[in-house]
């Protein structure tokens, strides 16, 4: 395989996960009488350009089909984070109704509403139709399709650029990353700025984040990594800031290298330098992952038979596809947690892909009365513990599994 963004040949293995369901294809009571879909799950690392990357072997619009389940609106603690970076925002690029914001992957429109709310002219681009029609039932207009540079033309065509185009979560779910971020330089204005979130590498690494790699996710990004990308396509990172979100993450801000005039923030470059000591640009950082990746599997299986041999009952909570990438490299199965518990509809009286564990609404928790609830997206934790506190009623106790076993 060849990088997806240099295109050097790539050698050097990050780490193996076996192989798994894409973490996003719930089955339903129709589908779990057939087989499955598994698929190798490899991640390599390029030593030319620094980017991780998993070995291709699904399609993206196998993975973000029309019934895509995940919703960015059932997290409050993600609402709060949009709605500051929104107050922000729009107070940095001085945005008002002569300005125009696009979001790629709106998802469920919980960032646009935010911005629609001030009238300020917007619109998000969305392949999936279930979310899509989430975003369109508040009003916000979305064009339902995956982006492109050939996408981005035809929106230049008519008019349609941006003074602010918004990309949270989503250049990791990208497999033609060139084409992706060409259609970023075609779409912004001459003063334009595109904002980027997504997960610190660094902090997958040091975090033994491996439950955030499953095969919607092709990259996993540095700010080294996306730097060489972003130049690559005649952009450059003017500024960096590290947010908490999804166990740590970064956000960029970029300009167009022709017409942009922000100065290259301090950030920036005492991130580099931060990186540059971790050892991002040294193979040898990449080479113990796996090792830390097997004990968090043996430790959460023998905590998981200790508990079934007690006779303690145990249960989970967030049908989240870190969840389904945990279960299924672990090897998790109904005889060990027969049920995960979502606030999600669209995820309730479906199955986790792989595990087949079947995804159940709250009160399934209450009458049970588990001893244990494992707290699947542990990047909510402190939000899904406030919300089901009350298993403490009866004795109950939370368990974190990722990068360590933890009860509370």
């Amino acid at each position: 395989m060849k990088c997806r963004h240099c295109k050097k040949q790539l050698t050097n293995t990050f780490v193996d996960l076996g192989s798994s369901p894409p973490s996003n294809s719930y089955l339903t009571e129709d589908t779990i009488m057939g087989p499955e879909q598994w698929y190798p799950l490899k991640v390599m690392v390029c030593n030319y350009c620094w980017l991780v990357q998993t070995e291709d072997f699904v399609r993206a619009r196998e993975m973000f089909s029309e019934d895509y389940a995940y919703f960015s609106s059932f997290s409050t603690s993600w609402l709060k984070h949009t709605r500051d970076y929104v107050e922000n925002i729009v107070a940095r690029l001085n945005l008002n109704k002569d300005s125009m914001v696009v979001e790629i992957a709106a998802n469920d429109g919980y960032l646009l509403q935010y911005i629609k709310d001030k009238e300020i002219p917007c619109y998000g681009i969305e392949p999936t139709h279930s979310t899509a029609q989430a975003a369109r039932s508040k009003g916000i207009e979305i064009i339902e399709d995956f982006f492109g540079s050939e996408k981005a033309h035809k929106l230049a065509d008519n008019s349609r650029c941006a003074d602010l185009i918004v990309a949270n979560n989503v250049l990791g779910h990208v497999p033609d990353l060139n084409d992706f971020l060409e259609g970023f330089f075609t779409l912004l204005k001459d003063s334009g700025v595109a904002t980027f979130e997504f997960p610190h590498f660094i902090n997958l690494v040091e975090k033994v984040q491996f439950d955030t790699i499953y095969h919607e996710h092709y990259s996993y990004l540095s700010l080294t990594a996306v730097q060489s990308i972003f130049r690559t396509n005649n952009m450059t990172i003017f500024d960096v800031e590290k947010i908490p979100t999804h166990g740590g993450s970064l956000r960029i801000y970029v300009q167009r290298n022709d017409t942009g005039n922000n100065p290259i923030s301090e950030s920036v470059v005492f991130l580099q330098k931060e990186e540059h000591l971790k050892g991002i640009k040294d193979i040898g950082f990449y080479q113990n992952f796996q090792e830390s990746v097997e004990k968090v599997r043996l430790d959460f299986l023998l905590f998981l038979l200790k508990a079934k041999r007690d006779k303690k009952k145990v249960s989970a909570y967030g049908a989240a596809a870190k969840g389904n990438g945990l279960m299924n490299f672990s090897g998790v199965r109904p005889d060990l947690i027969p049920y995960v518990v979502d606030k999600n509809p669209a995820k309730q009286d479906k199955y986790m892909p792989g595990s087949r564990i079947p995804i159940v609404n709250e009160r399934h928790l209450i009458n049970d009365k588990p001893d244990y609830v494992v707290i699947l997206p542990w990047n909510l934790k402190s939000e899904l513990m406030s919300q089901l506190n009350y298993i403490r009623e009866w004795g109950g106790r939370f368990v974190i599994a990722v990068p360590e076993i933890i009860i509370e």
